[in-house]
């Protein structure tokens, strides 16, 4: 039975990690994000960002899902090698830094693309974050700065755009997969989004999964919903095979 597609409760009771963990420069500051690579000719690349936790095991076991489906999977890090905030407020903090300074936001995200594309030989990639990581991803969108990227995926992610930014013509295929009981992000932020690319004329899909609230992927805590998290991944993966495979 091939992982990606065991229910993701499951997950806490699979085999140990196969990946690595990995040192890179951003900025002239380290950071360390995780790399699982395909068994094999990979079909491209995955880059992933974290929520507002930072890098964690759950993000590398993501990574782990994907090396199983033949793709080759980079967690990066948007914090720092030695940052991981423990609390809410230093979790509020780091993210707030990054908000404040979007430029040093798209820099990061760019570099671990950059590590991600040179360890592993892939050019294409898709682009997918969950959480502050879905909101990240959507500023990558946004700044049209990073070239063969295939398509962008956000997993309850914060969805509103800032003022003075849009989406570039030619920017890639978005999923969208929202909880319909998500109290952070409503379902007026999705819609708002939806008109705005319908709009600019970008290729998106959005999905809302009712009863599923805010993290509803997170796997062990009191917000997953294991069908929303199975039926979104399962999107993910057909979102893959048409924009990533071809």
């Amino acid at each position: 039975m091939r992982l990606a597609f065991l229910p993701a409760i499951l997950l806490s009771a699979s085999p140990a990690l196969a990946g690595e963990a990995v040192t890179y420069d951003a900025g002239g500051e380290a950071y360390r994000g995780y790399l699982a690579e395909a068994e094999g000719e990979a079909k491209g690349l995955v880059l992933i960002i974290h929520d507002w936790d930072g890098l964690t095991d759950y993000e590398e076991r993501r990574a782990e899902m994907l090396a199983e489906m033949g793709y080759d999977a980079f967690a990066l890090d948007l914090y720092g090698a030695e940052n991981r905030p423990e609390t809410t407020e230093a979790k509020k903090a780091e993210t707030g830094k990054l908000y404040e300074d979007r430029e040093a936001m798209r820099m990061r995200i760019l570099a671990g693309l950059e590590e991600a594309r040179e360890r592993t030989g892939e050019s294409d990639a898709v682009v997918m974050g969950y959480c502050f990581g879905g909101a990240a991803v959507l500023e990558l969108a946004r700044s049209g700065a990073a070239e063969d990227v295939a398509g962008y995926a956000t997993f309850h992610g914060g969805l509103s755009t800032p003022e003075g930014q849009d989406y570039p013509e030619g920017t890639a295929p978005i999923l969208i997969a929202h909880g319909g009981a998500d109290s952070s992000i409503s379902i007026q932020d999705a819609a708002d989004l939806a008109q705005r690319l319908e709009e600019k004329g970008v290729p998106y899909e959005l999905e809302v999964y009712s009863g599923a609230p805010h993290a509803f992927t997170v796997l062990g805590s009191d917000r997953y919903d294991e069908r929303a998290d199975t039926k979104s991944w399962t999107s993910f993966t057909n979102f893959l095979e048409r924009n990533l495979d071809a």
